[in-house]
């Protein structure tokens, strides 16, 4: 019998003013039912577009063109009529975006969408359309379907969001799913119980899965096969198993690398990979990863590869690869970590001695946010609990990790270090100066000291600006330096960062992710802080991009003698980073401790649950995980009305009665260790 879906020569070419850019470029596999198939590879490397030529969802000036071929079943659809596609988009193939604010109607409930395409391809009433919505919200895990109809996506949080999405994408049984990075902006636990919803729905209605990712350690746990693409083609192809034990392409052993790991060496570099993809407008002649590559030879540069291998085909037993000088496996670990960071980087773990000030401390900080709208008489307000008596120090020279799931209140404890928001109550202290009371003048001196990298560096940096007066703006505002001074700080800026100079006539939209959260840590620096706070700063970054950035980081602290407060939601990115670790959970800190105590001693059942949930580039260990669950389930409760007691009761599997009745404290579990838990995972120390 002929596979599910065969794609064949597959060629996607854009029309755009500066040329044709060839998209995708003659990529071949297949699919059958039941099986998981992976699109792996840097951001630009085709794996979206090569979803959405197969639907034929493709953007103003895109056209597949030559000898392609997409057979569903032995129905070919490329050249099928509009109306024709139609009724098979939607019906027998779906597709989960990528982002689902963006691709969900803002102003449509979400019982309306999902209820449109069985509407649309099924032909029932709308009564009939509703009861399929509320079934197949039900079946993804929404809480409470029926009641959920009719709201709307953003009163949803985001991994609701996302399982709206996928019922949408499920609502006729489609035959082929294909998910484009469902899990990217998500936080571990809720992207653990998306892919094993994902799972479970795949083996229950025997669907056929192309996921598509640049997360090594999701593809891992999660396909049965992987297609490794770069610059449009297919670099190497073969079974899951078979990739991460014995890989033969370059791009892919660097790949592996460079993923930031529980276990990585926190004083050596992260591998990364030189240079960037090439201009898919005029690709080079040789092989497009040659410019990159440890191995390149004269051969690589004149000569393209093709792809061939092992016998085997498509299935897992076969391997194929595009590459004159194949490797052999992964690098080995030694390897990996064979590059000391530099002799005078912070060692160890700084720590505030006894009756020393810290360089920065916060001290039992409340952050409550009124809620919108009419209130009845007689009812207190209703306030947001971002922030509920949380305090933390910052030696000089100090990294600490800020780690939780989005709503945690970690931005929000951000913010208010660095001046941008005002606590209700607590404080907090630079070298023991305490920065509430301070207005004017003396407030924007102090602030020079403390300085911030935000999430998304393309909506905090202004697009009417060029990068030169970006990175001049707070110089100017500070008065500090002549014209020519600044000038020169900004020429500066740029090198420390690794940018070039003609940067400063360029625009934010003209630079690639990685290279806008370079200029938002330049500009960050531009008035040599002692303190900065980097929110996310590699959250939606690809692998190889994600390990320049942290290296980068770690080379401008050692240099200029920085102190971070990272924020993020991944745990392996903090725990190479940071020297202590805080955890939050609903505005309070629930443990703290340094890098070593979180990672091999995790005291509360959250920390050990985020912990599990950091995917693994490891095929055994992602199965493992996956057969036991996740181990943290559930949505975060809404922090309008926390629980009572534990705030993590709700989701705990130790909890029983006294975690309802009785808030835990922060108690220490070793010398720099605190956790608040009645039923903790480790004893506390004889007192």
């Amino acid at each position: 019998m002929p596979p599910l879906l065969e794609v064949q020569h597959l060629t996607t070419h854009i029309r755009t003013r500066r040329g044709v850019v060839r998209a995708v470029d003659d990529v071949s596999f297949t699919l059958e039912a039941g099986e998981t198939l992976g699109l792996v590879g840097e951001s630009g490397c085709g794996k979206s577009m090569t979803g959405l030529s197969v639907m034929g969802l493709l953007p103003p000036g895109g056209e597949i063109v030559g000898g392609s071929s997409v057979r569903l079943d032995g129905r070919e659809l490329v050249g099928l009529p509009d109306k024709e596609l139609r009724r098979v988009r939607g019906n027998e193939i779906a597709m989960v975006f990528q982002d689902p604010m963006t691709s969900l109607n803002p102003t449509r409930t979400i019982g309306h969408q999902v209820a449109e395409s069985v509407l649309l391809h099924r032909g029932c009433t709308r009564a009939e359309a509703a009861e399929r919505a509320v079934e197949v919200l039900g079946l993804v895990g929404l809480p409470h379907a029926r009641e959920r109809l009719g709201d709307y996506p953003h009163q949803l949080s985001g991994g609701l969001r996302q399982r709206v999405l996928i019922a949408m994408a499920l609502a006729n049984e489609p035959r082929v799913l294909i998910a484009d990075e469902p899990t990217t902006a998500l936080d571990v636990t809720i992207q653990a119980q998306i892919l094993d919803l994902l799972a479970d729905l795949r083996r229950r209605l025997d669907m056929a899965v192309v996921l598509i990712t640049h997360d090594m350690g999701v593809t891992a746990g999660h396909t049965d096969r992987v297609n490794v693409m770069y610059a449009g083609r297919i670099a190497e192809s073969t079974g899951t198993e078979r990739l991460f034990r014995g890989m033969r392409h370059p791009y892919t052993q660097s790949l592996l690398a460079s993923v930031p790991r529980l276990d990585q060496d926190p004083a050596t570099r992260l591998p990364t990979i030189p240079g960037m993809p090439p201009d898919l407008v005029d690709p080079p002649s040789g092989c497009r990863f040659a410019e990159r590559c440890a191995y390149v030879t004269d051969t690589c540069r004149e000569k393209e590869p093709q792809l061939t291998g092992t016998d085997g085909g498509d299935g897992p037993d076969g391997h194929r690869f595009a590459c004159w000088h194949p490797t052999d496996g992964p690098l080995p670990r030694a390897s990996v970590t064979a590059t000391p960071r530099p002799a005078d980087a912070p060692s160890g773990t700084p720590s505030v001695a006894a009756g020393s000030v810290p360089l920065l401390e916060a001290r039992d900080l409340v952050k409550e946010f009124p809620v919108r709208g009419a209130r009845l008489p007689g009812r207190p307000r209703r306030v947001v609990h971002a922030l509920s008596g949380v305090s933390l120090t910052l030696a000089a020279g100090e990294t600490f990790g800020l780690v939780g799931e989005s709503g945690c209140g970690k931005t929000t404890l951000g913010r208010i270090l660095v001046g941008l928001d005002r606590p209700d109550a607590g404080s907090v202290t630079l070298e023991g100066t305490e920065l509430g009371p301070l207005r004017g003048r003396e407030l924007r001196r102090r602030r020079r000291d403390l300085q911030m990298m935000f999430q998304d560096p393309f909506s905090s940096l202004d697009p009417r600006m060029r990068v030169g007066s970006i990175l001049r703006e707070p110089l100017q505002i500070q008065g500090i330096g002549t014209a020519r001074q600044q000038e020169s700080r900004v020429a500066e800026l740029l090198d420390e960062v690794g940018l070039p100079q003609h940067a400063v006539e360029l625009y934010p939209h003209e630079f690639s992710g990685g290279q806008r959260q370079r200029i938002g840590l330049a500009r960050a620096l531009a008035l040599t802080p002692r303190v900065i706070v980097a929110d996310e700063p590699v959250s939606a970054l690809d692998v190889s991009v994600r390990a320049q950035v942290l290296n980068l980081m770690n080379r401008l602290q050692a240099d200029h003698g920085l102190s971070y407060l990272v924020i993020s939601h991944d745990l392996a990115v903090v725990r190479y980073l940071a020297d202590r670790i805080g955890v939050m959970y609903l505005g309070r800190m629930v443990e703290v401790g340094t890098a070593d105590d979180i990672h091999l001693r995790a005291v509360h059942p959250y920390t050990a649950g985020l912990l599990d949930a950091v995917p693994v580039p490891d095929p055994g260990e992602e199965r493992a995980k996956a057969a036991r669950g996740p181990a943290v389930r559930g949505e975060l409760p809404n922090p309008v009305d926390p629980p009572s007691g534990c705030r993590f009761r709700t989701r705990c599997p130790l909890a029983q009665d006294r975690c309802a009745q009785q808030e835990p404290v922060l108690r220490p579990f070793g010398p720099r260790h605190f956790a608040a838990c009645h039923f903790p995972l480790q004893e506390p120390p004889a007192e």
